[in-house]
């Protein structure tokens, strides 16, 4: 029996990054939205032992080895649960490889709900969300769904009340980017800037030294566990100034005449959400600061970057605003398509539709 599964993608709105842990993680605050584009996973158990990863579009970055996440989490689940056979998991491929848009994770999770479902055997709750913490920090918010904030290194994951459905333009360039890089990068700037600061430290007054600077401290001016602290306000603010996410549940039908769907793009231009990832992709990749600028020209009321890139993505007040804008689009030569955002409720409902 085979079992097939849409493993639909994610954006980020919003996305601060705090300090380097002892873990080699770093913290983070989000609010991960789940959309609907997607690949489709199909899962079966069979004769044997053993887990098989296919590919059906043949795409050469999609490893078939150990190293792919639907493996991993296809072997930790088969050991929880333990059961015996031969897994076999084919990715039908839509989404971009490190496109930010949380693919190989959202594989992993669909793999994983395909599986059980194979099985006829289902893990607890708190094994599936330790499960996907323990593969990626990205999992968990596919076994939520819809609006969900993500803190700690992403990986804790608190559902919000669902935003209404918005229009949304992904744009998905040839170029992909490795999150470790982007992580690397923003480490290189946080430490010119502490350097940077010293340095202006001994200018101000270099005969007698800060206390600071004389033990040899690094001074951080707004501390990375401050700037968390910030952030959350800042998010916090965002969150509460909505009534369709603190308040009144919603139906997960779109809005009418794009007021909520407005508040929504009004609220985060106003509280100046944004992703951090932006700091230092676009200094790396100036095409990627080309497209977020050319889905604004195209009339995006908010645009940023998903996750570390490469993927963009605006939101508009309208599908047919979303239409022209994807059209305009195209004719520049970019791939760009429209789609919406999902409710928890929608998530798992077209999830798991595809069938067996």
């Amino acid at each position: 029996m085979t079992v097939a599964v849409r493993s639909f993608a994610k954006i980020n709105l919003g996305l601060y990054i705090g300090a380097a842990r002892a873990d080699g993680y770093h913290d983070l605050r989000t609010v991960y939205q789940t959309i609907a584009l997607h690949d489709v996973i199909r899962v079966s158990v069979g004769r044997g032992s053993g887990i098989e990863i296919l590919c059906k579009n043949n795409d050469p970055r999609v490893p078939l080895d150990s190293s792919n996440t639907c493996y991993r989490i296809a072997e930790r689940v088969m050991a929880e649960l333990g059961a015996q056979g031969r897994v076999s998991i084919e990715i039908e491929k839509r989404l971009p490889v490190q496109g930010g848009l949380g693919a190989a994770s959202s594989n992993a999770v669909a793999s994983m709900v395909a599986l059980e479902r194979a099985l006829r055997k289902k893990l607890s709750g708190s094994a599936r969300l330790r499960i996907a913490a323990e593969v990626g920090s990205d999992l968990p918010l596919f076994l939520v769904g819809g609006t969900t904030l993500g803190v700690g290194r992403g990986e804790e994951v608190y559902p919000l009340a669902d935003l209404a459905s918005v229009a949304v333009v992904v744009v998905m360039p040839e170029v992909g980017v490795s999150t470790a890089r982007a992580f690397a990068d923003w480490d290189g700037l946080v430490q010119r800037g502490r350097n940077d600061e010293l340095r202006s430290a001994g200018r101000t007054n270099a005969s007698a030294p800060t206390p600071a600077v004389a033990r040899g401290e690094q001074l951080t001016g707004l501390g990375a566990s401050d700037r968390l602290v910030e952030v959350g306000r800042a998010l916090s603010a965002w969150l509460s100034g909505l009534p369709n996410i603190i308040g009144s549940p919603n139906t997960g039908a779109p809005a009418k005449g794009g007021s909520r769907a407005g508040n929504l793009l009004s609220d985060l231009v106003r509280t100046g959400i944004e992703n951090d990832f932006e700091k230092v992709v676009f200094p790396q990749y100036p095409e990627l600061r080309d497209i977020k600028a050319a889905l604004e020209r195209a009339g995006s009321r908010y645009a940023s970057l998903s996750g570390s890139g490469s993927t963009l993505y605006g939101l508009f007040r309208s599908r047919a605003e979303a239409a022209k804008a994807v059209s305009r689009l195209r004719k520049q030569g970019l791939k760009a398509v429209v789609t919406s955002t999902l409710t928890r409720q929608k998530y798992w409902e077209k999830a798991l539709v595809v069938g067996r």
